[in-house]
Parts: structure tokens; C-alpha cells; sequence
């Protein structure tokens, strides 16, 4: 399978698990917390699992349109800090990543500056 298709199947599968993780719940099915230690523990457990499930789903998702987006323009292969091949092994690895190994170990957020704080520039 090439590339794209093995992306755009990849993105298909997280699509539906982030659909089926933010779906709310049916009319009726409230979830109440009372007041007891222990009282609703489960669902709040269960809602911050959720959420940070989505998140990253959807943090996976991102990073899969920016591989599909860097296919059609020709810079795939290539790190979006850098500009250097990312390497064979890591791309097979990670087909989805858009940064070489040693701008990842950096630590630093595509689109940040570092001396900034690692806000947005």
C-alpha cells in the first residue's frame, strides 16, 4: 500500500474512535456526582480518560493531515524545522511525522519560539 493510502486509512480509523469518544451521551443518561467520597469516582475517572483520549486522537489526526498536506507539496520526507530528510527508518516508523529525530529530542513545538517561552510566534 503507498504512503497516502496507508495515512488516509490510519486517519479514517482515528475519525471514527474520536466520533465515538465525543458523541454525547443520550437524552437522560446524566452522570451526577454526590457527595461521598467514592460517589461518581468512576464517571470522572472515566470523562478525564476521555478527554485526554480525544485530545490525543485528535493531536494524531493533525499531525496526519500535515503528512498528507507535505505528500501533495513534495516536502514529505523532509522536517518542517529543519529542512533535512528525516530519515528512512524513522519515516517508516512514524509515516506521519513532520520532524527528524534530532529536532524532536529539542523538545520544541513546530510553530513556537523556544526564546519566547514556547509561545506562539
Amino acid at each position: 500500500m503507498s504512503v497516502a493510502k496507508d495515512l488516509r486509512v490510519r486517519r479514517a480509523e482515528l475519525a471514527a474512535d474520536l466520533e465515538r469518544l465525543t458523541t454525547p451521551p443520550p437524552p437522560g443518561s446524566t452522570v451526577a456526582f454526590g457527595k461521598r467520597i467514592g460517589d461518581g469516582t468512576a464517571e470522572a475517572v472515566e470523562r478525564i480518560s476521555t478527554t485526554a483520549a480525544a485530545r490525543s486522537i485528535a493531536g494524531s489526526i493533525s499531525d496526519i493531515d500535515r503528512a498528507l498536506e507535505k505528500l501533495v507539496d513534495g516536502s514529505y520526507g523532509d522536517c518542517d524545522d529543519c529542512n533535512q530528510p528525516i530519515g528512512e527508518a524513522r519515516q517508516k516508523a512514524l509515516p506521519a511525522t513532520a520532524r527528524c529525530i534530532d529536532c524532536s529530542r529539542t523538545g520544541s513545538v513546530p510553530g513556537t519560539d523556544d526564546r519566547a517561552g514556547g509561545r506562539p510566534v
